[in-house]
């Protein structure tokens, strides 16, 4: 079985061997039995289930809460050469009874599907009809009551135990702990299912919190500084902040979008597509955004405000780095975000022992922020991994915390919130510390309180900090009903008592600047860089010509791969990693093409592969016959023809016979989609109904170009 599925990993998806533990994986799913597999983002989940859908008869089902990336899931499928569909809400009645129609037929190696689109008993009823190969749980952790990202419909998902008896089903998530873990199995009724626990180390990630300082100069002075021209994602709390951020990195000169629920749908869709599609597109956004969004070259994720807990902080910074470069999570946080995630979780209507595991999440996720020594090492302990050494690459590694004994500090600010009636927030408290007179002091006459005062060894900055970590290790707690005011928690008696000693955070304003976490192609020869970017453009014409993310043609690690080896062969090429049977079909000439342009080939003695191409088509030969000639598809030779007609060489008579009217149809087609898709090619081939080859368009529109 294994070798049949090295063969299908090569032919298919382009890859020499398998990553731990995807073979095993592989081999439990095709064997027919259930799986469990926590592996972190970027670390090849959909593998598991996509090859096994290959090998075994029938169908996959994977489940899905992604309506709104269904599609190009199935798209990227698509350039693999791999048989895919979807079913949710966003499709009309044609195109769902199209889909229904085609999965009756078999037409489907994988269908992609919301849980309640799968619930419902005319789909259930339509499964049973069909040879099913398997059932895909993705993002398994939605159902877990507990968990961030709770999806009441997942807790219905037992019924497929039921209904298909003899299937066997994978539960898939990057992100659970000990007890989210046994809650998939218990509440998906998996059977006996084998554990895949890969770990949740993401090494190329470096981790950084900070405290917040005019938070929005700190985003800017990190964006200068480390990704001027990188792809990111900003999170906020709130949708309000969202919007204002996003303008204001616009406004200094970034390409940044909002996204959140209260968009319209069609706005959210549009800036979620540009920036599955564009470079150097910087996402501000609720975490509504990001949950199965697979851009690999996402170099880094910003949070201007506190995750709820580690699951949630773990989720979003992990959507960073998933090609295995070097990326940035970067955090910065204050009193306020404590203040304001503790009011919001006393202040819900879940019930008590709900909240009580929020409570225990978010100060967990406290901890983290405050702890001085290594950041990875507490994050993965969390999950359960607790034999890791200092990372070396987190801010507490770097730069290590210095830390003061507090304790006295402490005492004092306990007292003061204390001798004030435990009725006013942080900054009274710290006034009156201070000494520092005003209306409300007058008015309460609080300069008359012991505590007047006492605080003048420590600046107003410092004393903050003070009060930022008292309430986030739990000795000072936070009023639901009254907006910020302070008081004391039993956590606190042992300090006042003088029975326990507390070590403080020494929050520094100023950070030595952080080298910047280099990609490989920064470090590349001018040379080399030349090509890197030669062979980035190619991939984004190929992918606007397809309306596809660029990364779908081609990783950036792929990219590289070709700058290093510079294959000129189709059997060269195809034995760079990610480069299938399909994928050399659709592009490796076009790849080839520059590369060999960069390898100064004497064109008045070698004649290029696209030149050949024109000069057997002009000798008589079909376009398939020159294909078979050339070992190549036709799509590429296709491409040789446009890339001729746009140089004059060729006029678009001689490769397209079409009647007058069709020509000018498709011309006008194609303008009329250049308004509203750009140079895309796959909206115009969809609005003439798939009546002409994509090549035949690439043609007509390299002969637009030309005039």
């Amino acid at each position: 079985m294994i070798s049949s599925a090295l063969q299908i990993l090569k032919d298919v998806f382009g890859y020499e061997q398998f990553r731990e533990p995807q073979a095993e994986i592989v081999e439990t799913l095709v064997n027919g039995s259930d799986a469990l597999v926590i592996m972190p983002t970027g670390g090849g989940k959909s593998l598991c289930y996509q090859l096994p859908a290959l090998i075994r008869p029938g169908t996959a089902v994977v489940v899905s809460p992604l309506i709104a990336l269904m599609q190009d899931q199935v798209t990227a499928l698509s350039q693999w050469g791999i048989r895919a569909g979807c079913l949710n809400s966003s499709l009309d009645f044609s195109l769902i009874n199209e889909t229904e129609h085609q999965l009756r037929a078999g037409g489907f190696d994988l269908l992609y599907i919301a849980p309640e689109r799968l619930l419902q008993p005319r789909t259930l009823a339509l499964l049973q009809e069909c040879p099913i190969a398997l059932f895909a749980i993705d993002e398994a952790h939605c159902v877990s009551q507990w968990g961030h990202d709770f999806r009441p419909e997942y807790l219905q998902l037992s019924r497929l135990a039921e209904l298909f008896a003899g299937v066997p089903r994978i539960a898939l998530t990057a992100t659970a702990d000990q007890r989210t873990q046994q809650e998939i199995v218990h509440r998906l009724a998996l059977h006996e299912p084998a554990e895949f626990i890969q770990g949740f180390d993401r090494p190329n990630i470096r981790y950084r919190i900070g405290q917040k300082d005019k938070a929005k100069q700190q985003l800017l002075k990190f964006l200068k500084n480390e990704h001027p021209k990188d792809s990111g994602i900003v999170y906020c709390l709130s949708r309000k902040r969202v919007e204002e951020t996003a303008a204001w990195l616009s406004e200094q000169g970034f390409n940044a979008l909002p996204y959140h629920a209260g968009l319209r749908a069609d706005l959210r869709s549009h800036n979620q597509h540009r920036f599955l599609t564009e470079e150097n597109i910087i996402m501000v956004a609720t975490i509504a955004f990001g949950m199965g969004i697979d851009k690999p070259n996402v170099r880094f994720v910003a949070h201007l405000d506190l995750p709820k807990s580690i699951e949630a902080y773990y989720q979003e910074t992990g959507r960073a780095g998933r090609d295995g470069l070097p990326a940035d999570a970067w955090m910065v946080y204050g009193l306020q975000d404590v203040m304001f995630l503790r009011q919001m979780l006393e202040g819900s209507q879940a019930p008590d022992e709900q909240k009580t595991v929020e409570r225990q999440k978010l100060e967990a996720m406290l901890g983290l922020c405050e702890i001085t020594s290594c950041r990875r090492q507490v994050l993965l302990s969390y999950f359960g991994e607790n034999d890791h050494a200092p990372c070396g690459n987190c801010d507490t590694c770097l730069e290590p915390v210095p830390v003061w004994d507090g304790t006295e500090a402490a005492r004092k600010a306990i007292s003061a919130v204390y001798r004030s009636g435990q009725s006013f927030g942080v900054n009274h408290v710290v006034d009156t510390l201070l000494g520092k007179p005003n209306d409300k002091t007058e008015r309460f006459q609080h300069q008359r309180l012991s505590t007047w005062g006492i605080g003048k060894d420590l600046d107003r900055n410092q004393w903050r900090s003070v009060f930022r970590q008292l309430v986030a290790r739990g000795f000072l707690g936070v009023n639901v009903d009254q907006h910020g005011v302070l008081h004391l928690t039993d956590r606190c008696r042992p300090l006042l008592k003088g029975d326990e000693r507390i070590q403080l955070r020494k929050d520094q304003r100023q950070h030595t600047p952080y080298r910047k976490n280099q990609v490989p192609q920064s470090k590349l020869e001018a040379a080399d860089y030349a090509l890197w970017n030669d062979l980035k453009a190619t991939r984004k014409r190929l992918s606007d010509e397809q309306d596809v993310p660029p990364y779908v043609i081609f990783h950036d690690a792929t990219l590289m791969e070709m700058v290093m080896y510079r294959p000129q062969t189709s059997d060269q090429f195809k034995r760079l990693n990610g480069v299938g049977e399909r994928k050399l079909d659709l592009y490796g000439a076009d790849f080839i093409s520059v590369i060999e342009q960069h390898e100064g080939h004497d064109k008045d003695e070698v004649a290029t592969q696209a030149q050949e191409s024109v000069l057997l088509y002009k000798s008589g030969m079909t376009i398939d016959q020159v294909a078979r000639q050339q070992h190549l598809s036709s799509n590429a030779i296709y491409a040789h023809l446009a890339q001729s007609i746009l140089k004059g060489e060729l006029a678009v008579r001689e490769v397209v016979e079409l009647p007058d009217n069709e020509f000018k149809n498709i011309e006008q087609v194609m303008l009329e989609c250049q308004q509203t898709y750009g140079q895309a090619l796959k909206p115009v081939h969809e609005a003439l109904a798939g009546a002409y080859e994509m090549g035949v368009l690439r043609c007509i529109k390299a002969s637009m170009e030309a005039l």
